[in-house]
């Protein structure tokens, strides 16, 4: 039985990828900081430990589990995350560091401990956004945190290529989950408060399909990179956003 890593996988997008490689027959060790109620999952198919993403050992930890629980590691998502708009002038210095130490360097060390421990054909996906290929208002500090996951991505795939571990990120746009209406619902937010508005008029005036992306379907694009269907498919960041941004 295959086995997959997802980090920050108690809600939201990593909820929906911890379903996804369940369903498609993995094991799956979950790295959160609580558990809420991931083994309604499955009791057997699914463990969970509770980690600290920006902490290096505790990248090292969740591999030694899910080695000594699955004896190896077939795919390590690195999908914990922070968001938040702030203007430039509202950035101060916890607030940077929390951005970068949860959404790069989490992913870094991440990467850094798995594939320490893969073998060959092994998957590394990373969570990054459509913010990670552009810019917007109040969002420098995330923007910035994405591009780099992007670059690492494409860095590391050329990196690890030789030990045949294929690094990809995905970049959704907007999925609707508890941590984006928070976000969305802070003041400096694009919805300014008022979340359903927003994603109704963005969804209407940006989405070629006319609906965005659900955690599923994210899900559903990491299980396919991670088979041997996606054999020849390393060091790209692809969009999951319904036709936003075409590319």
């Amino acid at each position: 039985m295959k086995v997959a890593v997802v980090t920050g996988g108690s809600r939201g997008i990593g909820r929906s990828l911890v379903e996804g490689f369940v369903n498609a027959g993995y094991k799956v060790v979950v790295g959160a900081r609580n558990e809420s109620g991931i083994r309604e999952i499955s009791e057997t198919h699914v463990r969970f430990e509770a980690i600290d993403v920006s902490n290096e050992d505790a990248h090292c930890h969740l591999v030694d589990t899910a080695l000594a629980w699955g004896g190896k590691i077939d795919v390590y998502i690195n999908n914990a995350g922070f968001s938040e708009w702030r203007p430039l002038e509202a950035i101060d210095e916890l607030f940077f560091d929390t951005m970068i130490d949860v959404n790069l360097k989490g992913t870094f060390w991440g990467c850094k401990a798995a594939a320490a421990a893969m073998q060959e054909g092994g998957s590394l996906i990373n969570i990054s956004s459509l913010a990670g290929k552009r810019g917007s208002a109040n969002n420098a500090m995330y923007v910035a945190s994405k591009f780099g996951v992007n670059g690492l991505t494409q860095s590391l795939a050329k990196e690890l290529g030789p030990k045949a571990i294929r690094v990809n990120a995905l970049c959704p746009v907007l999925v609707r989950t508890p941590g984006l209406i928070e976000a969305l619902e802070t003041e400096w937010s694009p919805a300014k408060g008022k979340p359903d508005e927003f994603l109704k008029a963005f969804t209407v005036g940006n989405a070629a399909l006319g609906w965005l992306p659900r955690g599923e379907d994210v899900a559903g694009m990491a299980v396919f990179l991670a088979s041997e269907a996606a054999a020849a498919i390393t060091g790209q960041c692809i969009n999951v956003d319904c036709g936003v941004f075409p590319q």
